[in-house]
């Protein structure tokens, strides 16, 4: 039996568009005017926490934790606001025919509450992984290597959702096959090079060809490891 292994912020949930607002926002508030695409482009599937020394050196200063404290706040403020699961994706889950889990860079904090805001929560109980769990975090394979370990699964026979590159390269390296996934509001028109580029096969851009695509990858993982 094989495992599903799904990132959470686009893919379970479209808060990658929040995110990056609140990061364009608190870069332009710091003098260094910034775009939500440019953020994207620059940061995206990454942790806060690895992302904080790019910021910092763009910057030319470091952040005080009272302003990280506070652009945290605004996020989960926006988070309990405005946040919404992916199109489709519980129909989508509700269709998967092996086991799954979350394996996030986001804290296990966000994590939970964006599964709580948009009703994912039930769906995946305590099968959630997050980034500060291990010692790197994406595009470093420790943390799907982590959730595969945990649920029992040898990595060979798991198969990630992805949205980002370097969490494509981090499912990659931990041995695992790659769906790449373009539904979210930050997808742009190169998301899916990016993705292929980076080793998801196949990329798809919506949740209803999720179910078809697992059972397909899962097929071809079966053949090559019997």
């Amino acid at each position: 039996m094989g495992l599903i292994i799904f990132d959470c912020d686009g893919v379970l949930v479209d808060s990658e568009i929040i995110a990056h607002q609140l990061l364009a926002q608190m870069m332009t508030d710091f003098g260094h005017p910034m775009t939500t695409a440019e953020s994207i482009r620059k940061f995206a599937g990454r942790s806060l926490a690895e992302i904080l020394p790019s910021i910092e050196a763009i910057l030319g200063r470091r952040i005080s934790d009272d302003l990280g404290q506070h652009y945290g706040n605004l996020l989960l403020e926006r988070l309990h606001r405005d946040l919404r699961p992916i199109a489709g994706v519980k129909e989508a889950i509700a269709a998967l025919r092996c086991p799954y889990c979350v394996a996030s860079s986001s804290s296990l904090e966000r994590i939970r509450l964006s599964l709580e805001v948009t009703q994912l929560a039930p769906l995946f109980g305590s099968h959630i992984f997050s980034a500060t769990q291990v010692a790197h975090g994406k595009p470093a394979p420790d943390l799907y290597l982590f959730a595969a370990t945990t649920m029992a699964v040898p990595p060979e026979h798991c198969v990630v959702i992805e949205d980002s590159a370097p969490g494509t390269s981090a499912g990659r390296a931990a041995g695992m096959k790659v769906i790449g996934f373009t539904g979210a509001a930050h997808a742009t028109s190169d998301t899916a090079s990016h993705l292929a580029a980076a080793g998801a096969n196949p990329v798809i851009s919506s949740m209803v060809e999720l179910p078809s695509a697992v059972r397909k990858v899962m097929s071809g993982l079966r053949s090559r490891n019997s």
